[in-house]
């Protein structure tokens, strides 16, 4: 396939959340210590327990804070055009990676729960089938697929 210089008919640049709900695990630990401290050293036998305590949640918090910086690094841009899909992924460690497809050829598939809500988002080409957007939520994925389905069907009524 070509690379083409024309206007895309749908782009987007899909990143995991970056809300503050970190910042509230850390918030809700320094709160507890607080409320806990006066207990802990009026009570001396509840101190090595209490203490221990903080240490696991900390160590927890710490955990996902670096899991959620190196998720933070992912993404995937994802370009059409009436002729070509252009999918690009950056990972972390990984070489960025860039494919590309016939939009003709393609088609999208939703996976949804229970309550219809989009929950898996899959580019299907004739061998294989690629993930769109794993890391976002289940809102965000609704919206995405909606948009870039609809920009679909425009790309092969275009051709």
């Amino acid at each position: 396939m070509q690379v083409t210089t024309t206007t895309p008919l749908f782009a987007a640049t899909l990143r995991p959340d970056r809300s503050l709900r970190m910042a509230g695990g850390w918030l809700a630990l320094v709160l507890a210590a607080i409320v806990a401290a006066p207990f802990l050293l009026a009570l001396p036998e509840f101190l090595v327990p209490g203490l221990s305590a903080f240490v696991i949640g900390t160590a927890g918090l710490a955990a996902v804070s670096v899991r959620q910086a190196r998720q933070g690094r992912i993404s995937q841009q994802i370009t059409l055009w009436t002729d070509q899909v252009e999918i690009a992924t950056t990972q972390p460690g990984i070489e960025k990676t860039l494919e590309r497809f016939d939009p003709a050829e393609v088609r999208l598939r939703l996976e949804r729960d229970s309550f219809e809500r989009t929950t898996g988002i899959y580019l299907r080409a004739a061998d294989r089938e690629i993930v769109l957007g794993a890391f976002l939520s289940t809102a965000d994925k609704s919206s995405f697929a909606k948009a870039f389905g609809a920009a679909l069907r425009k790309a092969r009524r275009a051709r």
